[in-house]
């Protein structure tokens, strides 16, 4: 896709000089390249552990974040997947607590691992709930 996009702008500024194509080219190259590393670490900093009493949830790229939700405190679980996470065959798996702030999701699951994964998490809550 870079290359296709640095292509059209080096012929759309060709028009004005070849200078100006040759940096334009340049400069949707170098864009693209750093779009593409950022785009890696942010799948990279997506994981999760699955413990004996609690489920540990980590990511950002800039700013990490790790969130630990005890398993007796989820109330539901959710699995969603919107057109493009459908056309890709993945989908992604959201714990809610009583707790507002909550935000614990793990996206890009491949569909089967996250409905899998959504029915072990309420075994174990429920579980976890009824020692309460």
């Amino acid at each position: 896709m870079t290359v296709v996009l640095a292509v059209v702008a080096g012929l759309v500024f060709l028009a004005v000089s070849g200078v100006a194509a040759v940096c334009a080219a340049v400069v949707v190259v170098v864009a693209g390249a750093c779009a593409a590393l950022f785009a890696s670490r942010r799948v990279a900093a997506w994981g999760y552990a699955e413990r004996a009493d609690d489920l540990m949830v980590r990511r950002g790229v800039l700013i990490r974040r790790q969130s630990v939700i005890p398993y007796g405190r989820m109330q539901f679980i959710d699995v969603t997947a919107g057109p493009v996470e459908r056309s890709l065959g993945l989908a992604t798996l959201r714990m809610h607590t009583a707790a507002a702030a909550s935000d614990a999701r793990i996206p890009g699951l491949d569909a089967a691992v996250a409905a899998s994964l959504r029915d072990q998490l309420a075994a174990l809550g429920e579980a976890q709930a009824a020692g309460l």
